[in-house]
């Protein structure tokens, strides 16, 4: 068999953990190119090197891997920004600046995934797409609260919140599209230049 282009090699002492980490990132990878309905498990298992029969003990169900790339993915974002509110007394512009930061760095540390978690949305079914859904609607109140927050401490102008989220989400989330790692930009610094765009518009004073 062929190893696939940056896979990661097969050994049988790889940890339950391990394994579930490198099937995840192998799928993702696989349903980045060929899309998600046309992956089939069996092309999943032959991609990791395992049996088919191996690749459902540890995921019952493509459904199921899906699900959990979504999961993975919402929740290190939110678990990122919960840890710097709970650091200190952050402004709001800078906590803005760590949630675009931490949507592009996605794409250095998870790109098929994110790539996943931003094209297969309506392919999770119910009722994890609901539930999945409502922490996204965590994460995008978070975004809320700290431009209501700047607005309220004189820090930002009066303004749309709910067009403000969507522009800021626009601009971070799209990143997927052409962010490279090891470009000529890092992450946060796209993320800076974007926020610097936002806050201090383009237009010549």
């Amino acid at each position: 068999m062929s190893t696939a282009r940056g896979r990661r090699p097969v050994t049988s002492r790889m940890s339950g953990d391990a394994r579930r980490v490198q099937i995840r990132e192998v799928a993702a990878g696989l349903f980045g190119r060929a899309g998600y309905r046309d992956t089939s498990m069996d092309r999943i298992a032959d991609e990791v090197g395992i049996k088919k029969a191996s690749l459902y003990y540890y995921f019952p169900s493509k459904d199921r891997l899906l699900i959990e790339m979504h999961d993975e993915m919402i929740e290190l974002i939110i678990s990122s920004h919960e840890a710097r509110m709970a650091a200190g007394n952050a402004s709001p512009s800078e906590l803005i600046v760590g949630m675009m930061t931490d949507i592009v760095s996605l794409q250095e540390t998870h790109p098929g995934s994110l790539r996943v978690f931003f094209e297969h949305f309506n392919e999770i079914p119910e009722p994890e797409r609901t539930r999945v859904l409502e922490r996204r609607g965590v994460y995008e109140g978070y975004l809320r609260e700290q431009l209501q927050r700047g607005i309220d401490a004189g820090e930002f102008k009066p303004l749309d919140v709910r067009l403000a989220v969507f522009a800021i989400l626009g601009m971070a989330n799209w990143s997927y599209q052409w962010f490279r790692p090891g470009g000529r930009a890092t992450a946060e610094q796209v993320a800076r230049e974007f926020w610097t765009m936002l806050s201090a518009g383009i237009a010549a004073t």
